[in-house]
């Protein structure tokens, strides 16, 4: 009997496992049919409606999450990340346009590096646009009028940055320095961004893209294990507790160790992995 219980506790490791894989890898229609399956095998499995919800809501079938958040909530009312997700698709509708296929950044994309990577919150957020998008889903930086805004790769207004910070990286940008963004984080009203320099022109050479004085607004740094795995809170990286400040200059965690936990679950983003503690 312990023998069974024991097999039957690998096997569900190991198709959580491949679920995650398949998030990881956008196979999203693969990813249905797994979590399906592993919740007829283990009804009670939470991660597992919190997986299958992430899925189904990436092929745009909102009406099918909405059915497994609300299972994964029947079996643990406190689940928070159901309960976030379930927030952030009431504010599509039920008619709300499919969600178009998205390019996501490669989690090690997201290892902080002190001056050449920030994490900002966008001013005037376009939730109709943000509520159809998920952490990690890759953002184009575009110059408005005098802004710099944040765009989806198809071009839709997502939010702008931050005057400041807009107006250094513009700058950057004109002397022929060069960004990817994505998204970090979605909330009911609120959308992260975090941006990574990738490339430095020769006459910016010592000049930093995100210096800790360069807005309030702005994180300099993120948290060590900067990429979650349970992508289906949708963030991307590991929040400051609540009551934690972050005070730039602060110790750097080992890239390896934020790196650690990639193969066990995923906030992108993008619960594609067992949940952890909220933020």
């Amino acid at each position: 009997m312990v023998f069974q219980t024991e097999d039957r506790a690998r096997s569900k490791k190991q198709q959580a496992d491949v679920a995650i894989q398949m998030a990881l890898q956008g196979r999203w229609v693969e990813a249905v049919q797994l979590n399906r399956a592993i919740v007829e095998s283990f009804p009670t499995d939470v991660d597992a409606y919190n997986r299958l919800g992430k899925a189904l809501a990436e092929l745009g079938r909102y009406s099918a999450a909405r059915e497994s958040y609300n299972r994964a909530i029947d079996i643990d009312p406190l689940n928070s990340i159901a309960r976030k997700n379930l927030n952030r698709l009431a504010t599509l509708g039920e008619a709300a346009p499919p969600r178009a296929a998205s390019q996501k950044l490669s989690p090690q994309m997201f290892i902080e590096e002190m001056g050449k990577t920030g994490v900002t919150i966008l001013l005037r957020p376009n939730m109709d646009v943000a509520a159809r998008m998920t952490a990690g889903d890759q953002v184009a930086l575009q110059k408005t009028d005098s802004l710099l805004s944040v765009q989806t790769m198809t071009g839709e207004l997502v939010g702008e940055v931050e005057p400041k910070l807009g107006q250094r990286l513009l700058k950057l940008m004109g002397a022929g320095n060069e960004y990817v963004a994505a998204i970090q984080a979605l909330g009911d009203t609120q959308v992260k961004v975090f941006i990574r320099e990738t490339f430095q022109d020769a006459s910016q050479t010592g000049k930093l893209s995100f210096p800790p004085t360069v807005t309030e607004q702005v994180r300099p740094y993120t948290k060590g294990r900067l990429v979650r795995h349970d992508a289906d809170d949708d963030t991307y990286f590991e929040e400051a507790e609540e009551g934690e400040d972050w005070e730039p200059g602060g110790e750097r965690e080992d890239g390896n160790s934020m790196m650690s936990e990639l193969s066990e679950d995923a906030e992108v983003s993008i619960n594609i992995s067992d949940e952890e503690a909220e933020e």
